[in-house]
Parts: structure tokens; C-alpha cells; sequence
């Protein structure tokens, strides 16, 4: 669904992405995993489309990726913003209509997943009324809303308790029966162990490991991804 071909980006002196090329199949869990500062949010910017690369291509089901393809896109920031004086109902609605949802089916669809995920009782509350958790529940829903054909989630289950993270990972998976690519970047590899079909490992802007989840277990003796993770890292040094 998505092909990222020999991607390239330097910022000044420092090159961010080291000819970077992943190929991510419809209807899959993606892991993007990496330390810190390893390219993973720069990557994700350039298939949104926020910034460019200096090289390489991005082809969206098999055509050039363009401006126009990324409302197919929806895109949970590891840093989140809502407006705070807003209620959540209206702010929600406004969001959706950004990705070209018309009003009453914006509404239909909030007052479904809202009381999917038992939050319907906040749409005339301000977003600061409500706890980080709450909130980033609000993001979720707002992102997945316009039923996009890609979802890009970067540590969607910071700051939830286990319970909340838990529901979160049901929807993603629900979400996933139902036909949706998902590109989950995270630092927790118990969660991607848990979640995801494929993955990547990028350290220092390049990818150093690649590959279906169960092919890499094996070729490790079935350690567990983050044993997997460190070993990799560290024979890399």
C-alpha cells in the first residue's frame, strides 16, 4: 500500500534518513521502531507530507504520493494538541470537517466511536476539564474518524493506564480486520510484540532490521523483541 524507495533527508550537517527504504502492505500492523533521534517522527512527517525529502520516492497504492492522497491518511502525533477553552463535541466535529466530513455524518460517527469508547458523557465538557487520558481518547477517535485507508499512530498509549491502553489496542486491532494499514512507531516493543505483523528497526537514520514479526523471532530463537532490539543496537556499535 505504501512503498517508501531509498528516502533521503538531511537537516544542515545532520542527516536524519540514510536512504531509508520500506515497502508496507495493506491491511497490516507496521512496527516503526528505534531509539530516540534514530529518524522514526522524520520519516513519518515526510509520508505525511509536512516536510520533503531531499531523495527518494513514496508511492501510495501504486501511484506517486501526492498532496491529494493524504486525507487518507490519519495521524496521531506523539505530541498532542487540542484547543483547551473548547468543548470537546464541538472541537471534534471541527477537526472532522477539516478531513472533508460533512457535519451530520461528522456527529453520527463522533456519538458512535464516543460511545464505543464510553466518553459520549464529555462532548459538552471543555477539553480542560478533562485528564491527559481523556484527552488523547478524544485525539484517537478524531484521527481514526474520517475512516482513512492508512493510520499512522507515534506512541498512541503514553500517559494511559493499562485498562485504557488495553482498549485502544482492541480498536487498532478491530480496525485492522476491517482492512486498515497501520504504522504504529513506538519505543515499547512489549506492545509491538503484541500488535504487529511487520517492522522495521532504524537506528542512526538507517534501516538495520526488517521484516515480518514471526520471521525475525525465529531467526533469533524466539527471543522476545526487546532482547531483539538491544542485540541489534548494540552490535551496531
Amino acid at each position: 500500500m505504501l512503498e517508501i524507495n531509498n528516502i533521503t533527508k538531511t537537516f544542515g550537517n545532520y542527516r536524519a534518513l540514510n536512504d531509508v527504504t520500506l515497502h508496507i502492505r495493506q491491511g497490516k500492523v507496521f512496527g516503526l521502531l528505534g531509539p530516540n533521534g534514530a529518524g522514526k517522527s522524520t520519516l513519518i512527517r515526510i509520508v505525511n507530507h509536512i516536510i520533503r525529502p531531499d531523495s527518494g520516492e513514496l508511492f501510495f497504492n501504486g501511484h506517486p504520493m501526492t498532496d491529494a492522497d493524504v486525507v487518507q491518511i490519519g495521524y496521531l502525533p506523539e505530541e498532542r494538541g487540542l484547543y483547551k477553552k473548547m468543548k470537546v463535541g464541538e472541537q471534534a466535529i471541527y477537526l472532522a470537517r477539516l478531513k472533508g466530513l460533512d457535519k451530520a455524518t461528522a456527529e453520527k460517527r463522533l456519538h458512535q466511536w464516543f460511545d464505543r469508547l464510553e466518553i459520549d458523557g464529555w462532548w459538552n465538557r471543555k477539553v480542560e476539564e478533562l485528564s491527559k487520558g481523556m484527552q488523547q481518547k478524544v485525539q484517537f477517535v478524531v484521527t481514526v474518524l474520517h475512516e482513512p485507508q492508512l493510520l499512522i499512530f507515534d506512541e498512541p498509549f503514553s500517559g494511559f493506564d493499562p485498562v485504557n491502553a488495553d482498549i485502544l489496542k482492541r480498536e487498532m486491532l478491530r480496525l485492522k480486520e476491517q482492512g486498515t494499514t497501520i504504522i504504529f512507531s513506538t519505543h515499547n516493543m512489549p506492545s509491538a510484540e503484541e500488535l504487529c505483523d511487520e517492522i522495521a528497526l532504524i537506528n542512526h537514520s538507517e534501516v538495520v532490521l526488517s521484516g515480518s514479526l514471526s520471521d525475525i523471532k525465529a531467526q533469533h530463537q524466539g527471543q522476545d523483541l526487546d532482547r531483539i532490539f538491544i542485540e541489534t543496537v548494540t552490535a551496531l556499535k
